[in-house]
């Protein structure tokens, strides 16, 4: 899920419709809802949350300080008007990056990924894989021919890519794919998808490379008959896991 804070509907509008094409969930907040909300955030809100994505609106540098408590995301803001002092200002605050107008939500998506991989402890060769996911609207190839696939199942792809071997709850999948406060859909919506994706992959690659388990949820295998290398769990599910004993 896609936090975007920005003070003007039809900008944001814009964006979301952007994201949701995209099959990727997005939440519009105002800065100071936005302060609220992260002081009141709950394990299910906290585990869903991406990235955070700062419009142009007035004092958005102080916005670092608010995000602190979600594990070091990735922090975003957008220029309506490049300029050098500001973003100097913005990186010195805390933001991860700063991007001029007009850009596209799968620029936007693809820069989101780039920060969470440079991140990670261990980096991944994904030409040691059968199949190559992309985290920014384009679809995955399998064995060097693209796989076209729906918006909705080439998201949750996305998602167990995503965690690298780690486990992901059907509650996780769904708040980031239709997002934490959507009542117009069940969770079990996510196991449909899940189930015509394993079967699409499956024709693709000769072998299904979702595992699932119950109460764990899924994980993706990178490679025929090879897990990745075993790991606890994920970033998100760490974060989700310490609050959980927190509130527990």
């Amino acid at each position: 899920m896609i936090v975007l804070i920005e003070t003007r509907l039809s900008v944001a509008e814009a964006y979301l419709d952007g994201l949701e094409r995209l099959g990727v969930a997005g939440l519009l907040l105002e800065p100071a809802a936005f302060a609220n909300w992260v002081g009141a955030l709950g394990p299910q809100e906290f585990a869903a949350v991406e990235a955070v994505v700062a419009g142009d609106f007035v004092g958005r540098e102080t916005i670092s300080r608010k995000t602190a408590k979600l594990g070091g995301v990735p922090l975003v803001a957008l220029l309506d008007k490049r300029s050098l002092e500001e973003t100097l200002l913005l990186f010195s605050a805390g933001f991860d990056d700063v991007i001029g107008k007009p850009v596209h939500v799968r620029e936007i998506l693809a820069r989101i990924h780039r920060i969470s991989g440079r991140r990670k402890s261990i980096p991944r060769d994904d030409t040691l894989s059968d199949l190559q996911v992309f985290c920014d609207g384009r679809d995955p190839i399998v064995s060097g021919e693209t796989l076209c696939l729906p918006r909705r199942e080439r998201r949750i792809l996305e998602c167990l890519d995503q965690t690298e071997g780690a486990w992901i709850t059907k509650t996780q999948l769904f708040n980031r794919v239709y997002g934490v406060f959507n009542d117009q859909y069940d969770e079990s919506v996510i196991e449909s998808h899940i189930c015509r994706l394993r079967r699409r992959l499956k024709m693709a690659l000769g072998y299904d490379p979702v595992e699932s388990q119950r109460y764990l949820g899924y994980r993706l295998k990178l490679k025929s008959g090879d897990l990745p290398a075993p790991r606890g769990a994920s970033p998100t599910q760490t974060r989700f896991d310490s609050i959980a004993e927190a509130v527990g």
